[in-house]
């Protein structure tokens, strides 16, 4: 984030740039405490370990001097090293963040536990071995690897880089080291201090053509970090765009990861109890279902795992959870058009993912729109939708619930009928959006509305553009 302005309308005033030296602000009294607060900034779904780790020894059992600054774990069973300075980085940083994830990768489940409970600990928070353990253990989207352990990511900040350190970061990622450049900058805005965190290695376009599981030595291990962050991103996206309601009801099919004889083994074990071939969606992002069989939450792949442990004793490799949850639309929300949430059947949790990713529950494109439907005139659920890069049921949900958003008895489901789930923000409210098209001048046949007066997608564009 190079540069930063306040704006009014057409004037933009550059705002002043600052630094952590030049307002006083140290590492690790506070660059440090607001990673640890933070650690988004370190990416998605990381858990701080400890800090200021200085439990090294030698092989004489004398105790090393180097402090690692933070430690983190995240949901695919990756540790993340995170090497911090307020200023410029040294031209020998990335070397420091090498070392510390040379030595944290000999790190088992016991040294992470009792690391994190001495951090926690020192920060007033008291918890035993075992609560810590089980801690770490349920941050992981699946089951523990010691392999994923021994392949730490490393998170390098700092305001700025020497060109040594980029060039070497570069060339150490293509030799299959996982190396992150974050920049961290400062500006004053109205006698405030401002701070941000921007990725500048490796780019996102970057990242899509040098996948770290493509370069990492070890398959088996290549393959779990992949399947993991597949079936994490999934349930993200899900998340992000608001697409399942809370208590939404999956029925599972064993697909990816499996063979003919381990699938009919599956539904076999699933005749003698039911329960077992479904759960409840949560919009939790760490595990969102609840299993019937036992009422315990799981990621879907660690779900996915489990039955298949049960099933087989096997340990599961590489099973990409989110394949095997389909959502039962026999049973419509009371908040969701029926018609458009049977456009969600035969799709599964991954397949919904694809068509939904980029989406995010920011509905400030979507009261412009709505702001901009002229009166005598209707829309779909759907035409919103594909404009403003949604799908059809978390918009007509945001409606029903908004409160702020400009004429939503203008939007109607695909058949061009009133939502037999649309319901006012407003409960004291009696009418019903056909009576107030009608008053607009909209005829309807029977309960659908006069298809001449419907704004598809492209009209619906030059309203935005106008």
């Amino acid at each position: 984030m190079d540069h930063l302005f306040t704006v009014m309308g057409e004037a933009a005033t550059p705002i002043a740039r600052t630094g952590l030296a030049a307002e006083g602000l140290l590492e690790r009294q506070h660059l440090q405490e607001w990673v640890i607060a933070h650690p988004q900034v370190l990416g998605e779904s990381v858990l701080v370990v400890t800090a200021e780790y200085d439990r090294w020894a030698d092989t004489d059992g004398v105790l090393a001097r180097d402090r690692l600054d933070v430690l983190g774990l995240d949901a695919t069973g990756r540790l993340v090293v995170v090497e911090l300075k307020r200023g410029t980085a040294d031209r020998d940083v990335h070397l420091q963040a090498i070392t510390y994830a040379a030595l944290v990768s000999r790190f088992d489940l016991s040294t992470l536990a009792q690391a994190h409970r001495d951090f926690l600990s020192r920060r007033g928070q008291n918890l035993d071995l075992d609560a810590c353990r089980q801690r770490l253990l349920d941050h992981v989207d699946g089951e523990w690897s010691p392999e994923l352990l021994q392949r730490p990511r490393q998170v390098i900040i700092a305001a700025d880089f020497p060109k040594q350190v980029t060039h070497s970061v570069v060339w150490l990622s293509e030799m299959s080291l996982d190396i992150d450049l974050i920049q961290v900058g400062l500006w004053k805005v109205e006698g405030h201090v401002v701070a941000g965190f921007t990725k500048v290695y490796p780019t996102p376009e970057v990242e899509e053509f040098t996948l770290a599981p493509a370069r990492v030595e070890g398959e088996a291990a290549a393959k779990k970090l992949q399947e993991r962050a597949r079936s994490r991103n999934a349930v993200h996206v899900l998340v992000a765009a608001g697409l399942l309601p809370e208590g939404t009801k999956l029925l599972m099919t064993p697909r990816h990861g499996t063979t003919e004889a381990i699938r009919n083994a599956i539904n076999a074990w699933v005749e003698e109890d039911i329960s077992r071939a479904t759960a409840v969606w949560t919009n939790n992002t760490a595990q969102p279902l609840v299993w019937d069989a036992d009422g315990a939450s799981y990621s879907p792949t660690g779900l996915a795992n489990h039955i298949f442990t049960s099933v087989t004793s096997r340990t599961a490799d590489g099973i990409q959870g989110t394949t095997w949850w389909d959502v039962d639309t026999s049973q419509v929300p009371s908040d969701v058009d029926s018609e458009e949430w049977a456009t969600l059947a035969g799709l599964n949790l991954s397949g919904l993912a694809k068509q939904l990713n980029g989406t995010r529950k920011d509905w400030t494109e979507l009261h412009t729109l709505l702001g901009q439907v002229p009166a005598g005139r209707w829309t779909t659920y759907g035409d919103v939708a594909a404009v403003i890069g949604s799908h059809a049921v978390p918009v007509g949900r945001h409606l029903s619930t908004c409160g702020q958003c400009p004429s939503p008895w203008r939007v109607l489901n695909a058949a061009g009928r009133v939502s037999n789930g649309f319901q006012w923000a407003d409960h004291t409210r009696t009418d019903t959006p056909a009576e107030i098209l009608g008053t607009e001048g909209v005829r309807f046949n029977g309960a659908v509305a006069d298809a001449d007066k419907r704004l598809g997608p492209d009209a619906l564009r030059q309203l935005l553009d106008a």
